[in-house]
């Protein structure tokens, strides 16, 4: 059991990754949608690139969304219109009428008797022609094409149709109460019949908006999606031949069809075995890749983890607007992946990503070769353009050019698919906009990261190479000639790094605070021995030792103290590598010349530089400090002195773990010999 324990204890690294790897692959096989995949990939105006197609079951053809939102629309404009008819506003104007004339009989003393009688009779007869026809409650409703049009009237559970100018209006009723009266003699006669009928007459035809629409909606439902059958084995596209027109409607409709009839029941669980299959291995590439070109990414699990979250992030995010709308595909901002890989690791590692990334949502977007090439090409430019994130125009022309690729790219591929530019979906180019804009939250996903997986990026760095820092300004007080030695060091190693193109951020703020445990014991180093007096005179070789080679372990405790990210914690570890503190070992042995000195004791604990930024600061720094001894520096002094230390360092093996190569330590050492012969060159001898 003990060993079991032991065994799981020692590859645990191993276990989570394997875990972290079946999560992975089976939240983004969850992801994707559940249908199969047609084994054919065309679009319009295309050739068709196959062996000519034969319809391999019977299927009927599919209308397209264009054609039933016409038929929609048709129906809209061509239905019927109903109206209703209320037969009580007859009965409730005729006695409102009734109740009017008993009044003016009481009341009135300019008409007699007679003439309130005969307008009264003639009032009924124009009541009785305008409720025969039917008085209309608006003039023409809007959905109204002419005054032609037949429309229906409803009166109960009859239904009537009638020519729509039949139909009263109120200016129609006005001339007509005003004619009926024409031959009346008394013109105060007209006027209260006029005054008494313009009161009472409300509209009895009532356009019936409800019911219309819901005939409309009755004839919407039983439009057929379909347009005609194809029967098995009918030869449905020749290899060669244009997709377009009628072939296009038919493959369209085989690709649905076949779908649809993929995903199935019975083919369920091997669907889910191929998409399990093609997930893996995209993920294992990645792993693959981390491990034989990021060896100290793959062994640290935070990094991995930190990857694999960001690759699900964005399928996770891309999968969700292609299931609520797929038009809008292409305003998820894809770039922010590699955007981001190439703030915390490298662009090598971002692109690499970034690919596989894309070709894993090429397999469940529409146009799936037009989406790769767009997002892989974009990628490109990203990795290309996006550089130094602190300089704050950087991202801003960054995401210009991203956009302006995205935009170009789509353009060329509508141009080729359409023939012209009168097709091109304009609406494209509004997404690529808000895909730009939305790229800049980069800048916030870079600071949540920094803060959850402990990374650190180009904007930290710079934040950290402020020399008005508490630490670097602690250092400056109680150690100022390892400062200054110090701020030499980063000009040096920054100029090497922008040379063979490494990381000049990093290896500058490393360079900054290698020697900060010497802080704890200044005196103890020559640099900051201004009075002249060596305290080592009074200590043996080994304890000087110790205290010169302890400046490591104390500036890796000073640096987690206050809280320094580990990618400058490891410029601190690493700067002497496991070289000897040759001239105390020297002094031992004089001391010592019949016993064997054990070397290790003189030996810094290590470990050697693993990268170029840590092996370009242990160059620097030792020359640097070297140059110091030179009594009379000149130039072939320097030369040959930079020679001998590195030389000698790559004789010890301190460079073998750090993937630099010999072309480019010759480039860093002409870097270092040019700047300390401008560092040390002869001025002008004034006269006294």
């Amino acid at each position: 059991m003990s060993n079991i324990v032991n065994k799981l204890y020692q590859n645990n690294t191993i276990i989570y990754k394997v875990i972290l790897f079946l999560v992975a692959t089976t939240a983004i096989v969850y992801l994707f949608p559940k249908g199969g995949q047609f084994k054919y990939d065309f679009s319009n105006g295309q050739l068709w690139k196959y062996e000519n197609l034969y319809a391999p079951f019977d299927f009927a053809i599919q209308k397209n969304e264009e054609e039933i939102t016409l038929e929609k629309q048709e129906i809209e404009e061509y239905s019927k219109l109903y109206f209703l008819h209320d037969s009580e506003v007859k009965n409730k104007v005729y006695a409102v009428y009734e109740n009017k004339i008993s009044l003016i009989k009481e009341s009135d003393d300019f008409l007699s008797v007679n003439q309130i009688l005969s307008l009264s009779v003639m009032g009924r007869d124009v009541i009785d022609t305008i409720y025969q026809k039917g008085f209309l409650e608006v003039a023409s409703p809007d959905r109204v094409s002419s005054e032609n049009e037949i429309v229906a009237i409803r009166k109960g559970n009859e239904v009537e149709d009638v020519v729509f100018k039949s139909f009263f209006t109120s200016k129609e009723v006005l001339e007509l109460i005003r004619s009926s009266f024409e031959t009346e003699q008394t013109s105060y006669g007209k006027k209260v019949m006029l005054d008494l009928l313009s009161e009472i007459i409300k509209p009895n035809i009532y356009f019936d908006t409800a019911y219309t629409q819901k005939v409309i909606e009755n004839e919407i439902k039983k439009i057929s999606y379909t347009k005609g059958k194809v029967e098995s084995g009918k030869l449905i596209i020749l290899k060669g031949d244009t997709v377009e027109g009628k072939k296009l409607a038919i493959l369209n409709s085989l690709k649905s069809e076949f779908e649809s009839q993929v995903w199935t029941a019975s083919n369920y669980n091997w669907i889910l075995f191929g998409y399990t299959i093609l997930v893996s291995l995209a993920l294992l590439m990645l792993l693959l890749f981390l491990k034989k070109y990021r060896r100290g990414i793959f062994d640290d699990n935070n990094k991995v983890t930190f990857i694999f979250f960001n690759v699900f992030s964005m399928i996770f995010i891309q999968t969700l607007v292609i299931k609520y709308n797929s038009d809008y595909v292409y305003v998820v901002p894809l770039s922010i992946l590699p955007i981001v890989l190439k703030a915390f690791f490298d662009a090598r590692l971002g692109l690499f990503t970034h690919v596989l990334t894309v070709l894993l949502l090429g397999y469940i977007v529409p146009d799936s070769f037009e989406f790769i090439y767009l997002h892989i090409i974009a990628g490109i430019v990203t990795i290309l353009t996006v550089s130094e994130l602190y300089k704050r125009a950087n991202l801003f022309i960054s995401v210009a050019q991203i956009t302006l690729i995205y935009m170009l790219t789509y353009f060329a591929f509508s141009i080729i698919k359409e023939g012209n530019v009168s097709q091109i979906n304009w609406t494209y180019f509004m997404l690529f906009a808000a895909n730009g804009l939305l790229s800049f939250l980069s800048i916030i996903l870079i600071y949540m990261y920094e803060k959850v997986f402990g990374l650190v990026s180009d904007v930290t760095l710079l934040e950290l190479s402020n020399t008005n820092s508490k630490l670097l300004r602690e250092l400056n007080e109680k150690a100022p000639g390892t400062f200054q030695h110090s701020m030499q060091v980063a000009n040096l190693s920054e100029a090497a790094a922008n040379e063979i193109g490494a990381n000049s951020m990093l290896v500058r703020t490393g360079a900054l605070y290698h020697d900060i445990g010497k802080i704890l014991n200044p005196m103890y180093f020559i640099e900051n021995q201004s009075t002249g007096v060596n305290p080592h005179n009074d200590l043996s070789p080994r304890d000087s030792s110790k205290i010169i080679t302890d400046h490591v372990i104390k500036g890796v405790e000073l640096a987690k103290k206050y809280k320094l990210p580990d990618r400058i914690i490891d410029f601190i570890r690493t700067h002497h590598g496991t070289s000897l503190t040759y001239y105390f070992y020297s002094k031992e042995q004089e001391l010592n010349p019949d016993s064997k000195v054990d070397i290790d004791i003189f030996k810094y604990q290590g470990p050697i530089p693993f990268s170029k930024e840590t092996a370009i600061l242990m160059m620097c720094d030792a020359s640097e400090a070297a140059s110091k001894s030179l009594t009379k520096p000149t130039a072939l002094s320097i030369s040959d002195l930079i020679d001998k230390i590195i030389d000698k360092q790559i004789t010890d093996n301190q460079f073998i773990n750090s993937n630099i190569t010999f072309r480019e330590i010759e480039i860093i050492k002409k870097v270092i010999k040019k700047k300390l012969m401008n560092i040390y060159h002869l001025r002008v001898e004034y006269p006294e």
